[in-house]
């Protein structure tokens, strides 16, 4: 069995190395709807809602593994070959202050209007009374998986450890 993880594992980062955007793409994709269909079965759904694993699969795809991929790439660029404690810490306090707020508010707007398919006044409405507390409560748990995703992940694996640790949220 560990020869079979072992390889696939191989296979995967030969992806990563050879078409990483796509591969990105790919991984958010699985592991989105992967989290979706847990939360659905964890909260007593009888029947899997299909067409909703598949906009959460398209959301990770099209949206959260590009940006991510692009992101971490900047980072890079924006610190390029600095390291160390006080360089994690501003890229964490950066990602913190720019991309987080924007990702918790377009993914309340996409789950608002595409995946639950609500009139724009009642997601404007739900977005405008939960956004605060959706995006303090992200900062009390996102700084430090961004700590552990800057200090420890490669370059390459930073999506994926992003999208997993994600999924689990």
């Amino acid at each position: 069995m560990s020869e079979i993880v072992n390889d696939a594992w191989k296979n995967y980062m030969k992806q990563l190395q050879l078409h990483p955007l796509r591969t990105k793409a790919l991984t958010a994709a699985v592991l989105a709807g992967f989290s979706d269909a847990v939360a659905q079965k964890i909260s007593g759904a009888k029947k899997l809602q299909l067409r909703r694993v598949l906009l959460f699969m398209l959301y990770g795809f099209a949206y959260s593994g590009p940006f991510g991929h692009f992101l971490h790439k900047l980072m890079d660029k924006i610190f390029k070959g600095k390291k160390g404690n006080e360089t994690v810490a501003k890229k964490v306090i950066l990602e913190q202050l720019t991309s987080s707020p924007w990702n918790n508010f377009l993914f309340m707007m996409y789950y608002g209007l595409i995946i639950e398919g609500r009139p724009w006044g009642a997601v404007k409405n739900k977005v405008r009374k939960d956004y605060p507390s959706v995006q303090l409560t992200a900062w009390k748990f996102w700084p430090i998986v961004g700590w552990v995703n800057y200090q420890y992940m490669p370059l390459q694996l930073r999506v994926i450890f992003h999208s997993f640790v994600a999924s689990c949220w």
